[in-house]
């Protein structure tokens, strides 16, 4: 197996202690948001026979099985990371697979550049992903029931918010949530931005359930999210729960550390909370219209002691095992490629001694035995 090297992404919204605290280093002062674990081309982990994808390209069989690499193609399917939000990261949705395929073959046949800040699509695959809490976690995850959506926004009191409140009363309810989402997001932006300064002011006075608002309006000022980010379950995760979010949920994470897993692709489409493009025609045929509950997973354990987080697709399975000091090795040998990452106390995974935020790949087939007083997440494939 092979001890990962792996990059951490410096973006703004990022934690500046979470990470170096979980590594057991200074912090230099910048927000450190992900580190990266996996294959992917913008930061591949690094290993002592060369980035990971170079590893996998030189023989994908050999690293991924033969199964894997028959059902997935030659590449790894999944990007693992710890994800540390030290503020609120945009409200955004994942198409489907379908969506991704034809959304991407309309950008290329129109032209639209790659790094195009209006590009939507960067690849042909969607994006399932779950987030599983190291530390408490708050969240945003799927749309409330419409009737408490509008008894929300009614109890801050603003009459511009009047005409929001009694769409959420009509249905059927998918389209009643379809045109408040629609003419929040259409609405004049300078009217919009009143509203919204307004409506922060009123959480911040009233605090309680409407504490979590009072930040997103701290943090974007006059943005129409602030108001969108109130017709979804607010979810409060405690270390060891989980979110799955499948296509078309519209989500954000507002503070706490995390290990995300998700499949090998960046298509977002956002719904506010940032400064950078919002395609509202392409996002309303993405987003699911349905109220739902936020569905918290906590993991099922099994006979050898592997916690699994159950989610109905195969690009990723992800799981863990919290070792007691003393505890026989487990024998985690797979057909299909994993990477272990250890997250508390001192594992040992094969000849590699991992601490906090350290991790392996381990090739598909090679024995992977793990011993020690920890916990180690184990990420892999359905194949």
């Amino acid at each position: 197996m092979d001890r990962l090297d792996n990059t951490i992404r410096p973006y703004a919204w990022g934690s500046t202690t979470a990470i170096p605290k979980l590594l057991g280093v200074e912090p230099t002062g910048e927000p450190q948001a992900e580190m990266w674990m996996g294959a992917h081309p913008g930061a591949p982990s690094r290993t002592g026979r060369g980035t990971l994808v170079e590893v996998i390209e030189a023989d994908p069989e050999r690293e991924l099985g033969a199964a894997a690499a028959a059902k997935f193609g030659p590449r790894l399917p999944f990007l693992l990371k710890i994800l540390a939000a030290g503020a609120p990261l945009s409200l955004q949705v994942h198409p489907n697979l379908e969506q991704a395929k034809e959304g991407y073959e309309d950008e290329e046949r129109r032209g639209i550049p790659m790094d195009a800040g209006h590009r939507n699509y960067k690849d042909a695959n969607h994006k399932p992903e779950l987030i599983c809490a190291l530390t408490e976690f708050d969240g945003l995850c799927g749309f409330r029931d419409p009737v408490q959506a509008a008894d929300l926004l009614d109890g801050l009191g603003i009459d511009s918010l009047k005409p929001y409140v009694d769409l959420l009363h009509a249905h059927p309810e998918e389209a009643a949530l379809r045109e408040v989402l629609t003419a929040i997001l259409t609405a004049d932006p300078d009217e919009m931005a009143r509203t919204v300064t307004e409506a922060a002011a009123s959480c911040s006075r009233l605090g309680g359930d409407y504490a979590p608002y009072a930040v997103l309006g701290h943090h974007f000022p006059g943005d129409p999210g602030v108001i969108a980010a109130m017709l979804l379950n607010y979810v409060r995760l405690q270390p060891g729960e989980a979110l799955f979010l499948g296509a078309g949920i519209p989500h954000a994470y507002l503070a706490g550390l995390g290990v995300e897993i998700m499949a090998n692709s960046d298509n977002v489409l956002r719904c506010g909370l940032t400064p950078k493009h919002v395609d509202v025609p392409e996002l309303l045929r993405v987003v699911r219209f349905e109220p739902s509950d936020p569905g918290v997973l906590r993991p099922e354990a099994s006979p050898d002691g592997e916690e699994v987080y159950e989610t109905p697709i195969d690009e990723f399975r992800l799981s863990r095992y919290v070792l007691p000091e003393g505890t026989p090795a487990h024998d985690l040998t797979r057909a299909t490629p994993q990477i272990l990452l250890c997250t508390a106390g001192s594992v040992r995974a094969g000849e590699h001694e991992l601490t906090p935020g350290r991790s392996v790949f381990v090739p598909a087939g090679e024995k992977a035995e793990v011993s020690g007083a920890g916990t180690v997440f184990r990420a892999t494939v359905v194949a």
